[in-house]
């Protein structure tokens, strides 16, 4: 079937009726996961208050809890009709693994039975060896463990029960996702609760919340099959623009195609039933893109749902006839996927730290942790930007509305005017509500209707956005907690030396509003000259202007990595408890080592199918001219009338050649960087490569204008992007 043919199939689907289940969205919501009223139904008593310590105050797992809640984890599983188990981890894939074991065991009377115990529940030992380690396994050291995180709920998917766990190395170092976020998690609760007991003695733990923005691209699946470079590397390496893409703004928002809508229906019933709320649903900006977000949640139990809806997202597409695009930047020219993380803190006695207070000392808690988490932003704003760099990221960042490869922060009119106005008046003045008091005293006002004060920037890689901030680098492949992991300790370092400055200040004597401002001013200061800026990300002014101010504007992934390996870097993370050295070392092998072959694999599809696709169908066409211009000769005896046809020849044979040359030049630089041994050095060779592939692209895409239509082998961006 050729190209023409396969688009012609595309266009006259028609969308799969969706069935959904009887009732409510509140009566199926989380039927397939073993959440607290279920365990409360299952597990005795005893049992459900030992697990809710775990739960709740980190407490260890004892065997017997654990074959209690294993039980009565069965027995629940059983009646869903689950035959298997698995671990289900984030190894440093991006992606999740699995191993399922069935429930079976013998019975000793030569038959089987269901079995599933504490020992089953709490712990496995996978095979570590074949998983990204960056040295820290070797290939005959394949032991690795897994084990259970009690506080992400344990869910059901086909006859499988799944078990979320962290993966961890024989000695003990973090081989996934999970682990350093849980250790995150700890480590800002442990840093911010003495902060707000200077406030309310009452807090005793604080949580990080989470609500990711998953956008994304939705293609046939036989016009993706006809796209060897969508199969392997999850974007066009060659294409030209469509005349019409999204110059018009006609998608955003606009309505929702009865295909895409049947996905997106069953895909919401799919994540209903597995406790995911998923709350939005639109078109975004580009053709063929769209966006989900679910309503906001704890940050280890957001992220592990966000890694169960991208495994949803590529079954329940395929029963659609869709295949998910989920690269950064699967299409030239128009608007590439992010993950927009909303980030917040709020305490365990229901006050939201990144959101106005109720009195003057709520509001300067508000303030104490609004200006600790810019100066956090400001003081490892290159270690965040490391946390979202990756092969796939560094073609969105700065490219079609997504934020800039400088990590700086938008505060909007509002806020910036309350953290000048703060500089100007003396420490300890009360900061109130406007709205609440009846006239003005000259105090330092936020505004009542505060979601309203806050524009937004695209242009901004984070923002504050009314009660929380907006992570916008992150990509659209990306596992949340990998920047998470980052954010949240860079905040809990930052509240460690706030509340020690704090500390000092007090001591002297100090009232405690006045001890607070007075650490906090130079720090506005800072903030305010340094990491806030409200204007255009994309401008070569704000560059240079990024540059004066320290601000790290490194565009090369390899170099940007670097930032987790130095002294300060190191430091944080390990006075926070969240990496070690040498898990920060080896994380930095199994980046460099990720992107080299990444791009590797990139370059040699498209050389591949620049010889294979490209140059026989621009061969193809170029024959045909040529027969047409020797009929022509032969006819009129000479070539007056084959202009238009010797142009072309002249332009394809030029293309053709081009296509050739640097071809066999991105051969040669591959085969130069192979034989490096540095993992460093070779990282560094590939951006060159990774930079040289526009190069290579230009012809390509140039023939793709030139070439007859019928003959050009891969379907077209005017084919790919439109959906009926």
């Amino acid at each position: 079937m050729d190209r023409i043919d396969l688009v012609r199939e595309a266009f006259t689907r028609k969308e799969v009726p969706v069935e959904a289940p009887e009732g409510k969205i509140s009566e199926y919501f989380g039927e397939l996961v073993f959440d607290l009223p279920k365990m409360e139904a299952y597990i005795d008593a005893a049992s459900y208050r030992s697990l809710l310590g775990c739960i709740d105050g980190g407490h260890a797992l004892d065997q017997a809890t654990a074959d209690a809640v294993a039980e009565g984890m069965k027995r629940w599983a059983m009646e869903h009709g689950v035959t298997h188990v698995t671990h289900w981890f984030q190894p440093l894939t991006e992606g999740t693994a699995e191993k399922h074991d069935s429930l079976i065991d013998y019975d000793g009377k030569g038959g089987v039975i269901e079995t599933f115990d504490g020992r089953m529940l709490a712990q496995q030992e996978p095979d570590a060896s074949s998983f990204p380690s960056g040295g820290l396994r070797a290939t005959f050291e394949a032991r690795g463990y897994t084990a259970w995180d009690p506080t992400s709920p344990v869910f059901i998917l086909g006859d499988t029960l799944c078990i979320p766990t962290v993966f961890i190395s024989y000695k003990g170092e973090a081989l996934d996702y999970k682990t350093p976020l849980k250790r995150a998690l700890k480590a800002v609760s442990d840093a911010a609760v003495p902060v707000c007991r200077l406030f309310d003695p009452k807090v005793s733990k604080v949580y990080s919340y989470l609500g990711w923005e998953q956008e994304y691209f939705l293609v046939d699946e036989s016009l993706y099959a006809a796209r060897t470079d969508l199969m392997i590397t999850g974007r066009t390496l060659f294409g030209h623009n469509s005349s019409k893409n999204q110059q018009l703004d006609d998608h955003y928002f606009a309505a929702i195609p009865p295909r895409v809508s049947a996905f997106m229906k069953e895909l919401e019933i799919e994540a209903y039933r597995l406790g995911i709320p998923l709350k939005t649903r639109h078109n975004e900006v580009a053709p063929g893109q769209f966006e989900m977000a679910p309503i906001y949640g704890e940050t280890n139990l957001s992220n592990d749902q966000n890694q169960i809806v991208m495994n949803l997202m590529n079954m329940v597409a395929r029963r659609h006839g869709f295949v998910v695009l989920l690269h950064e930047k699967p299409f030239a020219g128009v608007n590439g996927s992010g993950k927009h993380n909303n980030w917040s803190l709020g305490t365990d006695t229901g006050v939201q730290l990144m959101a106005p207070g109720k009195d003057a000392l709520g509001n300067l808690q508000f303030i104490t942790f609004f200006v600790n988490t810019l100066a956090a932003v400001q003081k490892y704003n290159g270690l965040l930007k490391a946390s979202v760099a990756s092969a796939t990221n560094a073609h969105r960042l700065g490219a079609n509305e997504a934020p800039p490869a400088i990590v700086s922060a938008f505060l909007g009119t509002t806020m910036t005017a309350v953290l000048h106005k703060l500089l100007e008046l003396p420490s300890g003045t009360p900061i109130e509500i406007a709205g609440k008091k009846g006239r003005s005293l000259g105090l330092v006002e936020l505004p009542e209707l505060f979601l309203d004060n806050t524009d937004r920037n695209r242009t901004s890689p984070f923002a504050f956005t009314g009660n929380r901030f907006e992570f916008r680098a992150v990509g659209s492949s990306a596992n949340c907690a990998g920047s998470l992991t980052t954010l949240n300790a860079a905040v809990a370092g930052q509240l460690l030396d706030f509340k020690a400055s704090v500390d000092a200040e007090l001591a002297s004597g100090k009232a405690l509003e006045v001890a607070i401002m007075d650490v906090l001013k130079p720090i506005i200061k800072s903030v305010l000259d340094v990491v806030c800026f409200d204007g255009n990300g994309y401008s070569d002014e704000w560059k240079e202007e990024a540059r004066r101010r320290g601000l790290d504007t490194e565009t090369c992934v390899p170099k940007i990595f670097c930032e987790f390996t130095r002294p300060e870097t190191v430091s944080l993370f390990e006075r926070t408890g969240v990496y070690s050295r040498t898990e920060l070392e080896a994380r930095n092998e199994v980046k460099w080592e990720t992107y080299i072959k990444k791009v590797q694999i990139e370059s040699r599809v498209m050389e591949r199918m620049a010889m294979n696709h490209i140059i026989p169908a621009a061969l193809e066409y170029k024959s045909r001219l040529l027969a047409e211009v020797a009929a022509a000769k032969q006819v009129y005896g000479n070539l007056n009338s084959c202009t238009t046809e010797l142009t072309l020849l002249e332009e394809i044979n030029s293309c053709v050649e081009q296509v050739r040359k640097l071809s066999q030049v991105m051969k040669e630089a591959r085969r130069k960087a192979n034989a490096v041994e540095d993992i460093y050095e070779r990282a560094l060779m590939y951006f060159d490569i990774a930079e040289s592939l526009p190069a290579l692209r230009s012809p390509i895409d140039r023939l793709e204008e030139v070439v007859d239509n019928r003959l050009w082998p891969l379907p077209k961006y005017r084919e790919l992007m439109f959906i009926n």
